[in-house]
């Protein structure tokens, strides 16, 4: 347990009704006293320069009173304060929240206060580095602690909850545990060669690993890409050579005016990003300028924009006019998105009161496509159900799976999956019994990664240097 008390504003930057200052460590609690009074003192008692002992206070209970600075007896601010003692603290340390009013200034000034007294500034995460380091959490539940911070629809919140909850870690040690046992197995048949038969079944092993083992890591694998998707989202790109209706698109899909819509091609001339929730998946989609030959430098610098966000972009939208016949610049840009994910969106249906056939070259019938009219909403549903088809497959999200949205665990658990298919194969084979122990052992200490059981601090240190301090 790290000796040192640290402390941090909470809360985010910025005025706003109350801020939090956190401290914990074994001097949490005199560090407080120093500067807390309680309401039950009156004014002219603030002034006085003996601190009150918090050390009395209950545990998780709000207690009113006021900041004030040692060193001249000045009160700061009215504020609530709560004890959490240990080991029943988000650190499993004894924790100090101070609840101010949050105006930077203030909240600034409390934390020198508090930082003057003897705490030292917490770094990104560290508060809930100490709380794995202190076994409170493994290190996915920490993980989903950022996940939930940064969660941006309710299925990503969803799959960070189940998460926190412990159901990964559960899961990883439950399949731990089956391979410790026969660990244990296989190195007494070591030690006692002549009781081989008695100590080891070697077929139960075999179909144990098969049938429960790997299939649940390859289950946990195989909703890695839903789970990442969910999390992290897709990027989405509309591109079409000019007036075809891409900003219409665009602004129907986020439903709102974010590009600017004229009859006048070319009016989009940079590239225009926007976020928006599709079916609960996360995504960053982004208007183009159109795709044709020009020789004006600004819209060539938006082209070429275009050109390299299609190279990053997840899922492509190809829009085309359904009212004209298709032109050598649509033609050029089926050659930009060839190999790319790709819907072919046929725009401005509406113009025609039967269903009109767009004529396309055989070399786009790989396409999935869809009519709609941008300006009319019609056809929208169709589109959407496409998008989260093609980036979910034909997986739909089932809240009650264990789901890694991770991919250190997705590769960790790919080396795991191998570690242990050498072992069944060894067993197969007839291989020496300390072979396969081996592998068992490289499995067990794998799975000892992602919960943070056998993690390396550099790993460790990463993981939490992509949380805000105060967290």
């Amino acid at each position: 347990m790290n000796d040192s008390t640290i402390a941090a504003v909470a809360t985010p930057v910025g005025a706003g009704g109350i801020g939090i200052i956190k401290i914990s460590g074994q001097n949490s609690l005199p560090i407080a006293s120093r500067i807390f009074r309680g309401s039950h003192s009156s004014i002219s008692n603030l002034e006085d320069k003996d601190s009150i002992d918090i050390s009395s206070f209950k545990s998780h209970h709000l207690y009113h009173g006021y900041i004030v600075d040692p060193e001249n007896s000045r009160v700061v601010d009215e504020v609530l304060l709560a004890v959490m003692l240990a080991p029943h603290s988000y650190t499993r340390e004894d924790v100090v929240e101070i609840q101010a009013h949050s105006g930077p200034v203030v909240l600034r000034f409390i934390l020198d206060l508090v930082l003057k007294c003897g705490a030292t500034i917490a770094g990104p995460g560290e508060f809930t580095k100490r709380a794995y380091i202190n076994g409170r959490i493994d290190l996915t539940q920490a993980e989903a602690v950022i996940d939930i911070i940064n969660a941006r629809t309710n299925k990503s919140l969803e799959i960070a909850t189940t998460l926190i909850k412990g159901e990964l870690q559960l899961c990883i040690e439950r399949i731990s545990d089956y391979l410790f046992n026969f660990l244990a197995e296989i190195n007494a048949a070591i030690d006692f060669p002549e009781d081989v038969e008695e100590i080891i079944n070697v077929d139960r092993i075999t179909r144990v690993l098969q049938n429960n083992i790997i299939n649940t890591i390859k289950e946990l694998i195989g909703q890695y890409d839903n789970g990442h998707i969910l999390r992290d989202g897709i990027k989405l790109v509309i591109v079409g050579k000019p007036n075809v209706g891409k900003s219409s698109l665009m602004n129907c899909l986020i439903k709102k005016e974010r590009s600017i819509v004229t009859a006048v091609p070319g009016t989009t001339r940079d590239l225009i990003e926007e976020s928006f929730s599709l079916r609960g998946m996360p995504i960053i989609i982004a208007d183009t300028a159109g795709l044709h030959d020009t020789d004006d430098p600004v819209e060539v610098i938006g082209i070429n924009k275009a050109k390299d966000y299609i190279d990053c972009s997840d899922l492509i939208l190809f829009i085309i006019d359904a009212g004209s016949i298709l032109t050598h610049e649509d033609h050029e840009i089926f050659k930009i998105i060839n190999t790319k994910n790709s819907i072919l969106v046929i725009n401005k249906s509406d113009l025609f009161s039967d269903r009109h056939e767009v004529n396309t070259p055989d070399s786009w019938e790989k396409m999935p496509r869809v009519e709609i009219s941008a300006l009319y909403n019609m056809g929208l549903d169709g589109l959407k159900d496409l998008i989260v088809r093609i980036s979910l497959g034909e997986n739909s999200f089932d809240p009650r799976a264990v789901i890694i949205p991770g991919l250190r665990h997705k590769l960790i658990l790919d080396q795991c999956l191998i570690s242990l298919c050498l072992a069944v194969d060894g067993f197969n084979s007839g291989s020496p019994l300390e072979l396969i122990a081996i592998d068992i052992q490289e499995a067990i200490a794998l799975l000892g990664e992602i919960t943070g059981r056998s993690a390396n601090n550099d790993v460790i240190d990463q993981i939490f240097s992509r949380f805000c301090i105060g967290k």
